[in-house]
């Protein structure tokens, strides 16, 4: 085989690679080569394609990797090894204990279009007893205390945390959705703090 034609195989090996890795759940061969053939105005050999997949194969089989790819169902597509399972159930089980609760969410929106607010403002929109939340929302590092009130008792004054701007994909609290219905007065109170926290998780998903 020529340098320029192990140069082109080398290129394309690439484009396969691309492909398999995004593939969901797998890709096929022919769907490879209707790709490629596209990409290039051109057409492959199948054997040709087929001989690359196998080389890509190889190559995620050895130990310097933690994945490899499989044929499945007709596809080829990456996985992990099993080796690494253990390490990918810990990290995703982390991922779901770091999920905030819808009750900690609506707390949170509350404290987010309110601040600085006091636990009393954030109870008496909520209906409900906010302690374990806000508690919650502290160790998370979601909110901080913005110092103290000026009514009797000086009661601790809340507001979000920079991570609360990085968790959020925001710049700054002003890119908040505009929530009409938040401040509307038929409104039961029970359901402010619902849709703001609705509107908070939609923005946390986008």
């Amino acid at each position: 085989m020529s340098d320029q034609q192990t140069m082109k195989n080398k290129h394309l090996k690439q484009h396969i690679e691309a492909l398999i890795f995004i593939a969901n759940p797998s890709i096929t061969l022919l769907e490879i080569m209707e790709c490629l053939n596209e990409k290039f105005n051109t057409t492959f050999d199948e054997r040709t394609i087929a001989d690359l997949v196998d080389q890509l194969m190889d190559h995620y089989a050895g130990e310097d990797s933690s994945f490899e790819i499989l044929e499945m169902n007709g596809g080829f597509r990456f996985m992990t090894k099993p080796a690494y399972e253990d390490t990918l159930t810990t990290y995703l089980k982390q991922v779901q204990n770091n999920k905030l609760s819808r009750t900690a969410m609506e707390t949170l929106s509350i404290i987010a279009y309110k601040q600085p607010v006091t636990k009393a403002v954030i109870e008496q929109i909520r209906g409900v007893n906010c302690d374990y939340s806000i508690q919650k929302l502290l160790e998370k590092d979601l909110v901080t205390i913005m110092g103290r009130g000026e009514t009797i008792g000086k009661p601790l004054l809340y507001g979000t945390s920079d991570k609360f701007m990085d968790y959020f994909g925001l710049n700054s609290i002003k890119d908040l959705p505009v929530l009409k219905d938040f401040e509307d007065k038929k409104q039961v109170i029970g359901d402010k703090s619902a849709v703001a926290g609705e509107a908070l998780k939609n923005t946390s998903e986008n």
